[in-house]
């Protein structure tokens, strides 16, 4: 009889995003003779999928891609993969019995805050709850929680949450001193050393005779994307010559390159779609740019900083304890305003940037992987 803890870990696919990204390396840095892990998807999809140690065991309750478009011919299997897993959502034990084959779990863990109520509503009471959370709750895009939904987040017996901004979220809340021992901060596992070997293979052909900005992430309303191209357009409008390469898929890309061809930038942007490495891209750019509305805690800086950008960041969780408030890069008002200041100062004094790379110079992370894994491998171990 295995005397491993045994773990069962929901996410909804394995696609391109930084929490997908997270965890996968997460569990790439994990003893595998320690645990016993059952990890669930709502759709067997991802870039990620081929990244999972052969260790874990994998479950689905749908397979194929993500549908991001509204076609005709795509609506039936929408359909049903949406009545399917509302189905197995609202009668939990219908996924437990068949999907999951009885099998009992010491934890349970959403590894995204999505995840919520399917962790807490599980008909396994005896299992300890975890939860990983990697956004500000008071500004995503869905799904705005009020106190109350907030609140409901003190169920789980620990909450990992990634950024100074959301760890005081639930300190204010809390209503005593047990509530606040559940939150615990750590750090995203990042593996540095992999992005600086990844940087020195071939990346795009990129020409390099006017400056380019670089912006990586998937491609939803939240990145602000669309006030990136609308802020681009400006600049060029006022003789201000310059690219922009936007790496990254989504939901929202058709919208993103309808926008790039309405705006007649389709010369001087890029849109390249999801790329397995972007480091080499990310190392030839001149600026990597953060345009986005609300974060948690943006994983992608810490790449950049890891590659030594120059960079300009809006003001959203996370970026100024990233960026050590603005010693090392240039943060922005969060609007399509505070954009267009920041990439205009690139263009028109770029010396004024020499500042931050010489800080990056001397910058050493305030984390590493086998730190950030171990804290939460005590979280696990302690539970």
């Amino acid at each position: 009889m295995s005397n491993k803890k045994k773990i069962l870990i929901r996410i909804g696919s394995l696609r391109h995003g930084g929490a997908e990204k997270v965890l996968v390396t997460f569990l790439k840095n994990l003893p595998k003779d320690k645990y016993e892990i059952d990890l669930l998807l709502n759709l067997y999809s991802g870039k990620y999928l081929g990244e999972v140690p052969s260790w874990i065991n994998v479950f689905y309750l749908n397979k194929g891609e993500m549908i991001t478009t509204n076609r005709l011919q795509d609506f039936p299997i929408k359909a049903f993969r949406v009545i399917y897993q509302r189905v197995l959502k609202t009668f939990p034990k219908l996924l437990y019995q068949f999907i999951l084959k009885g099998k009992k779990y010491d934890i349970e863990f959403a590894a995204i805050h999505g995840f919520r109520d399917e962790i807490l509503n599980s008909p396994q009471r005896s299992s300890k709850k975890l939860i990983w959370i990697h956004n500000d709750l008071k500004k995503t895009e869905f799904h705005k929680y009020t106190d109350d939904e907030f609140r409901k987040f003190f169920g789980f017996d620990k909450s990992i949450v990634i950024s100074d901004k959301i760890h005081q979220d639930f300190e204010d809340l809390a209503q005593n001193e047990e509530e606040k021992q559940k939150i615990a901060r750590i750090y995203n596992p990042l593996d540095t050393e992999e992005i600086l070997r990844k940087s020195e293979v071939e990346g795009q052909k990129l020409e390099d005779e006017v400056p380019l900005f670089i912006s990586v992430g998937t491609v939803f309303p939240q990145k602000g994307f669309d006030r990136l191209l609308r802020v681009h357009k400006r600049l060029l409008d006022e003789g201000f010559k310059h690219k922009v390469l936007i790496l990254g898929d989504g939901y929202d890309f058709e919208n993103i390159k309808k926008l790039q061809k309405d705006l007649g930038v389709s010369e001087t942007s890029n849109l390249f779609g999801f790329i397995d490495n972007p480091y080499p891209d990310f190392k030839k750019a001149d600026f990597y740019i953060l345009s986005s509305r609300y974060e948690g805690f943006p994983t992608v800086l810490f790449e950049a900083i890891t590659l030594k950008k120059k960079i300009i960041a809006t003001d959203v969780s996370g970026v100024r304890e990233m960026l050590e408030d603005g010693k090392l890069g240039l943060i922005v008002e969060n609007s399509e305003e505070g954009i267009y200041e920041g990439m205009k100062r690139a263009l028109q004094d770029p010396a004024s940037f020499e500042q931050y790379e010489n800080q990056l110079m001397e910058y050493k992370m305030p984390f590493n992987l086998v730190n950030s894994v171990n804290s939460i491998i005590k979280i696990i171990d302690d539970l």
